[in-house]
């Protein structure tokens, strides 16, 4: 099943694992990267000494192509610059306009995926040199770019920016999303929620356990968990920080129950606030389920914790069985 982001991005399998923030360690992308997928890594708040080392660690696992992904809601360029100088071959960025920074990634002889919320940003983004383009979906889980709908939005995005491929984000969870997606014209999927329970992420065990328990109608879009990224829609599982939220009316920050309170705190011992933007990792101790448990509305189809191989190597078969069943059906 190779497709034209295949050829581009020198993969052998269309699947990109979504840079799922602190999550998105050297061991998981290295993972996908090794099963044939595309491996991203999470850079927006790392310490620019530090990108090369990271990128270092995950070389010493795979030798496949992964991915850099950095946010344009803060200033990049330092954290861009350090990743390339690591050697870094293929750049997504999104939240943002990319356009001052598609020379320098092309320079430096790499590929850029920029993420998109409309087809007229896709065209926009496509003329300005942007390789791949993410078509993200309202589906998504995490911090979401646009209002429209992944059905919708992927084929209007494959019109106006053909032929540079598009990759379908937001919702995607198995083998039939991916299937879909590459029916609606995407060239590959961009999976988040069902690699946050691949056995290499460094996940919270509470944090697993409520994404095994919740189905499709569990999540919440808001902005309510904005303490380090304000202004920012997201989409999270529903929790008590929520609906205790809700209960009082849905107040704007400052007037919001519990603002302020530190609620728990990380393996290294620093506190996390309560609104806190903020991924729960192993290690995290408190009221994990408080937290921004950030997923997709995908969730419904994430039922077990699985090695990354096997995730790739089921989304794929799952897919060719949906293309081959309906192709039968013809």
């Amino acid at each position: 099943m190779r497709t034209a982001l295949c050829d581009l991005l020198g993969i052998d399998v269309p699947i990109v694992q979504a840079p799922i923030g602190s999550a998105s360690v050297p061991a998981l992308a290295a993972a996908v990267a090794n099963a044939g997928g595309l491996g991203m890594l999470a850079l927006t708040w790392t310490p620019p000494e530090r990108i090369g080392e990271i990128l270092a660690e995950t070389r010493a696992l795979t030798k496949r192509p992964v991915g850099v992904n950095l946010i344009l809601a803060w200033d990049q360029e330092e954290r861009l610059d350090a990743a390339l100088a690591a050697g870094a071959k293929i750049v997504s960025l999104g939240w943002g306009d990319p356009s001052r920074l598609v020379g320098r990634v092309h320079d430096a002889g790499g590929k850029l995926l920029v993420t998109v919320g409309s087809a007229e940003e896709g065209r926009r983004m496509a003329e300005a040199g942007a390789d791949a383009i993410v078509a993200q979906g309202w589906e998504a889980g995490g911090h979401v770019w646009g209002t429209v709908a992944t059905m919708a939005l992927v084929p209007a995005a494959v019109d106006a920016v053909a032929p540079v491929p598009v990759v379908a984000a937001g919702g995607v969870a198995d083998g039939r999303g991916l299937a879909a997606a590459l029916a609606l014209g995407a060239a590959g999927a961009w999976i988040g929620t069902r690699f946050l329970l691949a056995e290499e992420t460094p996940i919270h065990a509470r944090y697993r356990a409520r994404l095994l328990e919740a189905d499709e109608t569990e999540t919440v879009y808001s902005e309510l968990f904005d303490v380090g990224w304000p202004d920012a829609p997201h989409r999270a599982l529903r929790n008590a920080t929520i609906e205790t939220w809700e209960r009082a009316g849905r107040p704007a920050p400052g007037e919001r129950p519990g603002e302020g309170e530190t609620i728990a705190t990380t393996a290294e011992g620093n506190p996390t606030l309560r609104y806190s933007s903020s991924l729960p990792l192993a290690g995290a101790d408190g009221d994990i389920d408080a937290l921004s448990l950030w997923s997709g509305q995908g969730v419904g189809l994430v039922d077990e914790i699985r090695p990354a191989a096997e995730i790739v190597a089921r989304l794929m078969e799952q897919a060719r069985q949906t293309l081959h069943e309906l192709d039968a059906r013809s």
